[in-house]
């Protein structure tokens, strides 16, 4: 007979739900996932983009341990949640970024949007989109300043007066100047990533590696990344500013920082829903803007600030995507609403 007198039981409120995944294990996967574009931001631009993601990732890291260790709360470095912000806010930000405008920005992302809304999964936004924002708003010259790979690598000190600056791809697209593009950088190119641009974001295959990546080790949905790049796919095929059908969509596919807010920021945990029909209304939403933006706003990108707005509509589109409840009527549910 079982001896029930020495087992050990545990009990819990439902639902009971039994994984190995962790917080920490998932953040690891999201690092490893962008590891392969950091090497390349590394080939491409230089040391200087290595220094930079170590310096934001640190800076992270000790903000979100000061704030808890000043208001007396448990610490929670230990997840790196810090380290995947840290690290995504270096990938959307110029090479020749100044170490200290950086550490402003990990400041922002960590204290401001992050710990005093109550944490990892309370943040309305995603930390490290609002940081490139806030610092784009306060540093418009130094966020918008893009090297030439081609020509030479960014210094480990010093700004952009020590390296050959260059237009980014969807700066020639903002005015329509497609032969003037493609005469410097090729659809391979893009693809590849050997074009100026964030440090993170220039290489679309490397991105899509991580991405599928983290879709493999279902740490993602492939719902949110395909209605998003899907969406943009569509809509600037149908309506090209200039050139082919095909040569804009993939030109504006590849260019910006669509495939790294596609994979790495549009499905961020707390900021994105949580119902497959409400992934792919956001990715569907991010899309919409993201194109509108670029087409008829005065910014050439419009991934940031496109992820952003959907991140406020989240809660809406949970609430209208939900499941229906097993053994709920019609007239349950009615009063339950008018409650």
């Amino acid at each position: 007979m079982t001896d029930y007198k020495n087992l050990k039981l545990i009990a819990t409120s439902n639902p009971h739900i039994r994984s190995s995944e962790t917080t920490r294990s998932i953040m690891l996967d999201v690092v490893i996932a962008m590891v392969p574009a950091l090497v390349w931001a590394v080939f491409c631009f230089g040391v200087k983009a290595l220094t930079l993601t170590v310096v934001s990732v640190v800076g992270c890291m000790f903000f979100e341990w000061l704030y808890r260790k000043l208001m007396k709360k448990p610490q929670s470095v230990g997840d790196l949640s810090a380290v995947v912000t840290g690290m995504l806010l270096a990938f959307v930000s110029p090479v020749t970024t100044p170490y200290w405008t950086i550490l402003i920005g990990d400041f922002f992302a960590i204290v401001v949007v992050k710990q005093l809304f109550g944490g990892i999964g309370k943040n309305f936004v995603n930390p490290a989109l609002a940081g490139r924002a806030f610092l784009l708003g306060s540093y418009a010259g130094i966020m918008t300043t893009w090297v030439d790979p081609a020509v030479n690598k960014a210094p480990l000190l010093g700004g952009a007066a020590d390296v050959v600056t260059a237009a980014t791809p969807l700066a020639y697209m903002k005015t329509g100047d497609m032969e003037g593009l493609k005469g410097l950088y090729s659809v391979a190119d893009m693809f590849l990533g050997k074009t100026g641009g964030s440090l993170g974001e220039v290489s679309a295959l490397l991105l899509i590696v991580g991405g599928v990546y983290l879709i493999w080790r279902k740490v993602i949905n492939w719902q949110t990344p395909v209605a998003y790049i899907g969406t943009v796919a569509v809509l600037t095929f149908l309506f090209p500013k200039a050139g082919s059908s095909v040569e804009w969509m993939l030109y504006s596919l590849f260019g910006g920082g669509l495939m790294l807010g596609a994979f790495f920021m549009a499905t961020d945990y707390a900021t994105s829903p949580v119902t497959k029909k409400g992934q792919l209304i956001f990715g569907i939403g991010c899309g919409l803007f993201t194109v509108f933006i670029r087409y008829f706003g005065s910014y050439n990108e419009g991934v940031c600030y496109s992820i952003m707005v959907m991140n406020l509509c989240v809660a809406l589109i949970d609430k209208y995507t939900k499941p229906t409840r097993f053994g709920v009527v019609k007239s349950d549910k009615k009063e339950a609403a008018a409650k």
